[in-house]
C-alpha cells in the first residue's frame, strides 16, 4: 500500500532485524539520539561544540534513567538491509509491552521500518494477550504513524501523551 501522498507502486520490503546493543554500539546510538533533537536544536544559537556536548549529556542521563528504572529492558539495534539505522529497548511487564524508546536515523526513516516493527510487535503482544504502550513528545512526527496502527490516548501528560494498543480494543 502507498504511503498518504505517494504514487501506489511496488516495493521490495527492505530486510529488517535486531540485535543485542553492545559497548561498542555507543556513538551509533548516540548518533540515533543526537537525530531526533536536530530539529529542537536548530533555532538555538549555540555553537557545534556546546551543542554535542549538551546532547551527550542529555543522552548519558536518558541512558542510565532507563537503565535503572527499566529493569530487564530489552536494548536492540535496529539493523535496516544489514545497516544499523537506529535503536528499540523494549520493556516487558505481565500485562504490556512498553516501548521505552524507538528510533531510526533520518536515512532509515520512511521506508516503512517503523511501521514493520509495531506491527511485529503488536503481532508478539497478540499472542501473549498483552498491550502495547509508549510515551510519545506531542510534536513527534511519528505520533501520527501510531495513530494509524491503532494506539489511542490513555493520558496526556503534557509534553508526552501516553499511548496503548491491544487487541481487545480494535474495532
Amino acid at each position: 500500500m502507498a504511503e498518504r501522498g505517494e504514487m501506489a507502486e511496488t516495493r521490495v520490503p527492505r530486510a529488517l532485524t535486531l540485535r543485542p546493543v553492545t559497548p561498542a554500539d555507543r556513538e551509533l546510538l548516540f548518533r540515533v539520539y543526537a537525530s531526533t533533537r536536530e530539529e529542537e536544536l536548530a533555532p538555538v544559537p549555540w555553537p557545534p561544540e556546546a551543542k554535542e556536548a549538551f546532547l551527550r549529556q542529555q543522552f548519558d542521563a536518558q541512558d542510565a534513567w532507563w537503565r535503572a528504572n527499566y529493569a530487564g529492558a530489552t536494548f536492540e539495534v535496529i539493523v535496516v538491509a544489514g545497516v544499523d539505522s537506529g535503536r528499540l529497548y523494549l520493556w516487558e511487564g505481565p500485562k504490556e509491552i512498553r516501548v521505552v524508546d524507538v528510533a531510526l536515523l533520518p536515512e532509515a526513516r520512511r521506508g516503512g521500518s517503523g511501521t514493520r516493527l509495531l506491527e511485529g510487535l503488536k503481532a508478539r503482544a497478540r499472542a501473549a494477550g498483552k498491550a502495547v504502550s509508549i510515551h510519545v513528545e506531542r510534536m513527534n512526527p511519528a505520533l501520527a504513524l501510531y495513530e494509524r496502527l491503532g494506539f489511542r490516548l490513555v493520558e496526556d501528560k503534557g509534553v508526552y501523551l501516553f499511548l496503548s494498543w491491544s487487541a481487545d480494543a480494535v474495532s
